[in-house]
């Protein structure tokens, strides 16, 4: 897995990245009551706004952390929300993309480094 500074999970399933919010951010989130997901087949570039998440405190983006194409969503989180709170890491993962360049990965951070970043 690696880790972006924007508190958003990466994991490589065979050529897609999963990507997910880690627990971190959704503990300070709060309790999430809405997910506004990508279409399929969506070109994004690195930075894009791309997820719309709407806790009991705030409402925050998801930005693409990878040029690439949305291949797939996670429909379930449009009808259970709360899903991010209970299993950021894993179920609640928010959408997978096809990237032409895996090395792109390379630029973020480890489990560790991840780590010593939230303190």
């Amino acid at each position: 897995m690696k880790y972006t500074k924007e508190h958003e999970w990466l994991r490589v399933e065979g050529d897609l990245v999963v990507v997910g919010i880690t627990e971190h951010a959704a503990t300070q989130l709060g309790d999430v009551v809405f997910v506004e997901l990508p279409e399929v087949e969506t070109m994004v570039s690195t930075g894009d706004e791309i997820v719309v998440i709407e806790s009991v405190k705030a409402a925050s983006d998801i930005l693409a952390p990878l040029d690439g194409e949305i291949v797939a969503v996670n429909e379930k989180l449009v009808d259970n929300p709360a899903l991010v709170n209970e299993d950021p890491m894993g179920a609640a993962w928010f959408f997978k993309m096809k990237i032409d360049d895996m090395s792109a990965l390379d630029d973020y951070m480890d489990e560790d480094e991840y780590a010593d970043f939230i303190g």
